[in-house]
């Protein structure tokens, strides 16, 4: 297929269903939308090696890249998405990719957040850590809480429960393992020559301002866009004007790349 790409990443505990209002961009991009490991259909071993350190997410999304043999895609990740994005530059580099993009995401994890964001994500919904109980009560109303921090505009009954479906996937072993990580990626993002797109809802819960400015501080070639009917999930509270967004920065992500070839 001749059409660029676009690889997008879900969030924590999330899948590929999350980005299902992207499809009409499959009209201009080929978009490949992974289920990462121990999410969706993908598999989920349970051994927490699997998912507390960097490299075993940058080398899914390199097979990704080279198995599919992608040229120069557009990496973006949603919330820890984001995370694996910068797991990608960190070990990877930025040669394969025309850009990135993180949508509420971060540059930083634990204790190297932006003090302002780490108080925002210490909310007990938003801690959520009812989701690594194995009780299965409790993981469930924990599951439905966090998805209500995940929304400024909620979605309708339906798409509640397909979240709440897709989110039950993910074993509590995988989801505590997969987001407890402690890591500083500002030197990653400043050797980043590629153009990099922030973009984050104005009523985050999950990932406020601060964590998409210190973003934009770091990248050399940033640009933001901040979608103001939206929290965590711009792609579903705002899709047409977050695909019109994500489709403006592809194009100068290619067009960029072109000029260059």
């Amino acid at each position: 297929m001749d059409a660029p790409t676009i690889v997008m990443l879900h969030g924590w505990s999330q899948c590929h269903l999350a980005f299902a209002r992207q499809a009409p961009l499959a009209d201009q991009f080929r978009l490949i939308l992974p289920d990462l490991r121990g999410h969706g259909a993908s598999d989920k071993p349970l051994d927490t090696a699997a998912y507390d350190q960097s490299a075993v997410w940058a080398e899914d999304i390199n097979a990704i890249i080279t198995g599919l043999q992608l040229h120069q895609p557009l990496l973006v990740g949603w919330s820890m998405g984001g995370w694996i994005v910068m797991d990608y530059l960190e070990h990877f580099g930025d040669a394969a990719l025309s850009g990135v993009g993180l949508v509420g995401s971060s540059i930083t994890t634990g204790r190297h957040l932006p003090a302002a964001a780490a108080k925002v994500r210490a909310d007990n919904q938003a801690k959520a850590v009812g989701m690594y109980e194995d009780d299965l009560a409790a993981n469930l109303a924990a599951t439905r809480a966090f998805l209500d921090v995940c929304f400024h505009q909620m979605p309708d009954a339906e798409g509640i429960a397909t979240a709440m479906g897709y989110n039950m996937m993910v074993p509590p072993l995988v989801r505590r393992a997969a987001r407890l990580r402690q890591e500083d990626r500002r030197d990653v993002a400043q050797a980043t020559s590629v153009p990099a797109w922030i973009a984050w809802g104005a009523h985050e819960r999950l990932a406020p301002a601060e964590m998409g400015e210190q973003a934009l501080a770091h990248f050399p070639n940033a640009s933001e866009t901040v979608f103001e009917n939206s929290g965590h999930s711009p792609f579903w509270e705002e899709a047409d004007d977050f695909n019109r967004a994500l489709a403006a920065f592809a194009d100068q992500c290619f067009a960029q790349e072109r000029d260059v070839a």
